[in-house]
């Protein structure tokens, strides 16, 4: 049975105290639930891995950085590597988003080499994926996510690969308020899916998890989960609210 995920990626949100407070509200909600095939994790910004890696502890859910730099130390201002996540028991990161596509020109060389760093330090790759809107609409969307997948991700090895996570983001509805339709999202799903029986096997196709990402919330989550291949989602805004968190995660 494939591993079943809610993420929560808060972007660049919340001060510490606020961190602190959402952390707590969902640890606590997380203890009265059962969640025997569902693992839920939290990805603060870089200040408050500390504190979520702490309270995770003792709680049921783990926690994931939301970017990385692929060297192991350096003369790089401002990065965090993955040295550094794993001794703060991070076992999650999230690469590939579109926001750092598009804002920091992240390549599919250079996301191929922090998905590499990851798995060398035993931190499990949260590969995101998706196209642009008028790609959708040009009907492209199929041939750039081939295109991100054989870049950046099938250079793997077979046992490498089956401890990435991926994440199918449509570009178009992150942040937006729009979403994929459960069928849009399955088509694509499905799709990915059949690339990685293609290059790998049949088995590691139907093992690999694949979340849906781009304006997931309680509303739309059930209906979303529900297709035969999205095994949860990767959270934006609807994460920085415990509630709204906490029902999506009793969705799947």
């Amino acid at each position: 049975m494939r591993q079943k995920i809610v993420a929560g990626n808060w972007k660049m949100n919340k001060t510490f105290l606020e961190a602190e407070e959402l952390v707590a509200q969902v640890a606590e909600a997380l203890e009265k639930r059962n969640l025997s095939n569902t693992a839920v994790v939290l990805c603060p910004p870089f200040p408050y891995l500390e504190l979520a890696t702490d309270i995770a502890k003792e709680a049921k859910f783990s926690v994931g950085a939301q970017n990385v730099y692929p060297d192991d130390s350096g003369a790089f201002t401002g990065e965090v590597s993955p040295p550094m996540l794993a001794s703060m028991e991070v076992e999650y990161c999230i690469i590939g988003h579109s926001e750092r596509r598009k804002y920091f020109t992240e390549s599919h060389e250079f996301l191929a080499r922090k998905l590499d760093a990851l798995l060398r330090h035993k931190i499990i790759p949260v590969f995101c994926c998706g196209e642009v809107l008028p790609e959708r609409v040009a009907k492209k969307h199929f041939k750039v996510v081939e295109k991100q997948l054989n870049e950046s991700l099938f250079h793997l090895k077979k046992n490498d690969m089956a401890k990435v996570v991926i994440a199918y983001e449509p570009v178009w509805a992150i942040g937006t308020g729009m979403n994929a339709t459960p069928e849009q999202a399955q088509e694509m799903h499905a799709f990915i899916r059949g690339l990685i029986e293609k290059k790998y096997s049949k088995k590691l196709a139907e093992e690999i998890t694949i979340l849906y990402g781009g304006s997931c919330n309680a509303k739309n989550a059930k209906e979303l989960f529900v297709k035969p291949d999205v095994d949860g989602g990767l959270i934006g805004g609807a994460s920085l609210k415990a509630e709204e968190f906490i029902a999506i995660v009793d969705s799947l």
